[in-house]
């Protein structure tokens, strides 16, 4: 079993195809990060401190030692996952409500350096304000500096599911029925909007790393957004769109952004037509993001008709059980948000529209199915 963790998301996933579905981080932002020369606490820069600053009350502020007591010292049978930014333990801790109870949560131990440093930063100033059913929750937080140790630490509810990478992989026990797919794609897509629509701060917050490891499920296959190290708030005051840094991963990442730069809330969009390529086909996309051969493959999708069609393209986990119906109206929602022209794909909120209308297809074909 091998435990891959990406981009110091807090999914944790546990598939052996690694060569199958590899997919490369992009660039990461430089970081307005310094440290000291001892190396220890970092310094904000004031560049860094942005409108989304403000921390919220709401979240608990730990102590290392509650947190290794959390986790058993972060032993090795609390691993959940480890990337590029740090690791990701599984831990139990006291609610503050009822001290007599305890719930699970996963802590993320960031590890000593400036990228990992800026991504704590921005979860903890943008989890700390909103709360939202299709978003992780951002429990709490440590951020104390023994002198001779920094505790950058951050504490999420625990997700028992995992991430749904894990579930379209390959290797994955127990596949993902069509239903669930579509209610992922809802949940992701809901996610998505409240995000675009001011995310309860009154300003349009990009997510610019959607994919499917960056989506956890909860005990009822509620999905989640996880990961918000590299959120952006979107252009105001008339503007079109930031000039910023790249980040985001290969293959999901719109090819305009990729080419200059130009970032607007259409790069989530692009983001989340090829996770619906991966719901319907269970194959990753290509890391040399090939818009051309992606935009290919969902126009066939959406020709097909007839079940021998889509079998050749739908997961084969899937054996046949879905509805034609659905997985074309789904097919061209993705077929929609992959317009090469940012400016003709749909908003998130008209995407949320449609995926709504595709699992009400779906329900009345299984509706018609009973009563036959």
């Amino acid at each position: 079993m091998v435990f891959h963790f990406r981009c110091f998301s807090i999914g944790y996933v546990t598939h052996d195809d690694t060569n199958e579905r590899s997919v490369d981080n992009f660039y990461t932002a430089p970081s307005q990060l310094e440290l000291r020369p001892d190396g220890s606490t970092p310094i904000l820069q004031k560049e860094y401190v942005s409108s989304l600053d403000v921390r919220s009350s709401n979240l608990r502020v730990f102590t290392p030692d509650e947190l290794k007591k959390a986790t058993k010292k972060y032993d090795q049978s609390t691993f959940l996952g480890e990337g590029g930014f740090g690791s990701v333990h599984k831990g139990v801790i006291k609610r503050l409500e009822h001290p007599f109870d305890s719930i699970h949560v996963a802590v993320k131990r960031c590890k000593r350096g400036r990228k990992g440093l800026r991504e704590w930063e921005t979860e903890v100033n943008f989890l700390g304000k909103i709360k939202h059913q299709n978003l992780v929750k951002l429990i709490g937080y440590c951020n104390e500096d023994n002198g001779n140790e920094s505790n950058w630490l951050l504490v999420y509810e625990y997700m028992p599911n995992g991430s749904l990478d894990a579930h379209l992989s390959a290797n994955s026990k127990a596949p993902l029925s069509w239903g669930i797919r579509l209610k992922i794609a809802k949940d992701a897509a809901t996610g998505l909007t409240y995000l675009h629509e001011g995310a309860g701060v009154d300003r349009q917050t990009i997510f610019r790393d959607f994919k499917p490891s960056n989506i956890l499920l909860d005990s009822q296959m509620n999905a989640k957004l996880s990961d918000f190290g590299f959120v952006r708030e979107g252009p105001r005051d008339g503007r079109t769109h930031i000039s910023t840094t790249v980040v985001g991963t290969k293959g999901y990442a719109a090819p305009e952004y990729v080419q200059t730069g130009h970032l607007t809330a259409k790069v989530d969009v692009w983001s989340y037509g090829i996770f619906i390529e991966e719901l319907i086909t269970g194959r990753r996309p290509s890391a040399q993001n090939n818009s051309e051969r992606t935009l290919k493959s969902i126009s066939w999708i959406c020709c097909c008709s007839g079940s021998e069609k889509l079998n050749l393209v739908a997961d084969p986990r899937l054996k046949g059980k879905y509805s034609e119906k659905s997985m074309q109206k789904l097919s061209s929602i993705a077929e929609k948000c992959l317009v090469k022209d940012p400016k003709l794909r749909p908003t998130m909120r008209q995407v949320l529209e449609m995926v709504n209308k595709a699992i009400e297809l779906e329900n009345q074909q299984l509706l018609n199915g009973s009563q036959t």
